[in-house]
């Protein structure tokens, strides 16, 4: 089979190699769509991984085409999307079926071979069939919505999330939500919030972005343009502080992973606001006195999240995201900016890592 094997950093080759062999409860599935993820970038050219040879890439959608001897059969030929994250099953957290939190993991793309293939080999725990009604190349960036709604859930906003304190339903509304980074997970979250504000239970929500393909897809969304900062042309705290009236947001998602909008998230955080952390992180980050005395003097909450919930319960991240798909509540096409084949993979990187154009998901099509 064809794949881009990652040999060590910077050392990312297109090559052929033997389609890989199953263990009893793996399947083989032809990879139909994958997306590039921004942490595939200094995976690639910077930060290494864990072991080489390492086939990247862990957004992505396929056709199961061979089971393993234990493998259900339920599965051969079915349309799947693919959570990357393999639990160890056994810590204390996968017992509770928290498996995002597993102390043992494993995961496609990172600490074993993943979708910038042709083939991938996945435990069958880890598919989700997809209906009709979603994409190849929708499915592949289920990954990250999931990872948007779970954000979402972590602030407590309530997304049939069974598990969480309902802000909508008691006097502690939150009135205004601001999203800093609109990749693709900011843009989802931009996206579900968007739909879930339909009846006006937020008084404002606001996006800070840096892109013109930003702002004509929030736009396309149904942000309305007083709403989206660029950074580029204005001070973002400033004008967050204008929106709310000088009082700050209730709600903050960070969706970059750098100082400076860190501590900017912090600052405009109202009295007794939530902070989530999204962005990965590509530096150490620091705090400075008067950013961390913001958090203790205005009792902020700040939570993070890297994952999402998939237990195979219909309550799961994954299977809102697809009930909200099939509903059409939700499009992500209108994240998908580039498409490239197998072979070309490699351009749609190269764009992500020198910004050479604009662009939100770039997307592999097999």
């Amino acid at each position: 089979m064809k794949a881009w094997v990652l040999h060590n950093i910077n050392q990312f080759y297109l090559e052929t190699i033997p389609i890989p062999q199953l263990r009893k409860k793996e399947v083989l599935v032809s990879v139909k769509a994958a997306g590039i993820c921004g942490s595939d970038i200094p995976r690639i050219y910077q930060a290494g991984t864990y072991s080489y040879p390492l086939i990247p890439g862990h957004e992505c959608s396929g056709t199961v085409e061979k089971l393993g001897e234990q493998a259900d059969k339920k599965w051969q030929g079915k349309r799947v999307g693919i959570f990357p994250l393999i639990p160890c099953m056994t810590c204390i957290f996968c017992q509770k079926k928290q498996y995002e939190l597993c102390r043992n993991y494993s995961y496609l793309g990172s600490r074993r071979n993943g979708g910038f293939a042709e083939y991938i080999v996945v435990p069958e725990d880890n598919l989700i069939e997809l209906p009709e009604q979603i994409s190849d190349r929708e499915a592949a960036i289920l990954e990250p919505m999931a990872v948007a709604v779970h954000a979402i859930r972590r602030t407590l906003l309530s997304i049939k999330n069974p598990a969480a304190e309902n802000l909508l339903n008691n006097n502690a509304i939150p009135n205004y939500i601001v999203i800093y980074g609109l990749g693709t997970i900011g843009m989802s979250i931009l996206l579900f919030l968007i739909n879930e504000n339909k009846n006006n239970k937020f008084q404002k929500i606001m996006a800070v972005g840096n892109k013109e393909i930003q702002k004509q897809t929030i736009l396309k969304i149904g942000l309305p343009k007083e709403c989206y900062c660029d950074s580029r042309k204005e001070d973002a705290k400033q004008w967050i502080l204008e929106q709310t009236e000088g009082r700050g947001a209730d709600i903050v998602f960070e969706c970059i992973g750098k100082n400076l909008s860190i501590a900017q998230a912090v600052a405009v955080a109202a009295p007794l606001g939530r902070v989530c952390l999204v962005g990965n992180p590509y530096t150490d980050i620091r705090l400075e006195k008067a950013i961390y005395g913001k958090i203790l003097r205005n009792q902020l909450i700040i939570t993070g999240i890297w994952n999402s919930s998939f237990t195979h319960q219909l309550e799961d991240d994954w299977h809102y995201v697809i009930e909200q798909i099939i509903q059409k509540k939700v499009k992500p096409d209108l994240l998908i900016s580039h498409q490239f084949k197998l072979e070309e993979l490699e351009k749609g990187i190269q764009i992500i890592r020198e910004k050479s154009e604009d662009y939100l998901k770039i997307i592999m099509n097999n």
